[in-house]
């Protein structure tokens, strides 16, 4: 997952890339279902231009980050878990397109995906509005240094991790 500043004071903020440690694939051969525990979200790195920035968080700030995320953004001791349910899996050239619906902070919207198979991975970015799902994206200083409100998610299992059947 990818969130990126904006603000007065976003050259002092860092867009930053995040990780989910806690979640699960699953295909009965019909529908996909996949849960994500917004718990085990952790701060990989601060970005810069588009790539990793080593080194400038210290594991100190990555944990105040990723509490307040958990605690105050996405409300995980009431929102316990991120699901999704497909309602259409496709064949889409190389890959699949996946439709269904994703709950988020309690709030369940439809989404859509391409995947494709890339390298013995199965890969997928979508963009999701934090707004539709109730959720108000993290603001500091008067809201002069802000999260955009469009966060970037990136799916990415080995081939066995996504169970689908080839296409």
């Amino acid at each position: 997952m990818f969130t990126e500043k904006e603000g007065l004071l976003s050259e002092v903020a860092h867009d930053l890339k995040i990780r989910v440690t806690k979640f699960s694939l699953a295909w009965d051969g019909t529908t996909l279902t996949a849960r994500f525990d917004p718990r085990s979200l952790r701060v990989v790195d601060a970005m810069l231009k588009g790539r990793e920035n080593p080194g400038v968080l210290s594991d100190s700030d990555k944990k105040k980050i990723e509490k307040s995320i958990v605690t105050d953004v996405l409300h995980a001791r009431k929102h316990p878990s991120i699901e999704f349910e497909s309602s259409e899996v496709v064949s889409e050239g190389k890959g699949y397109r996946i439709k269904g619906e994703l709950t988020l902070h309690g709030v369940t919207c439809p989404i859509s995906a391409k995947v494709n198979p890339s390298r013995g991975r199965w890969s997928t970015l979508v963009s999701i509005n934090q707004p539709d799902y109730g959720i108000e994206p993290f603001r500091a200083m008067l809201g002069t240094l802000k999260v955009k409100p469009k966060v970037r998610v990136r799916l990415s299992v080995p081939d066995g991790g996504l169970p689908l059947p080839g296409p």
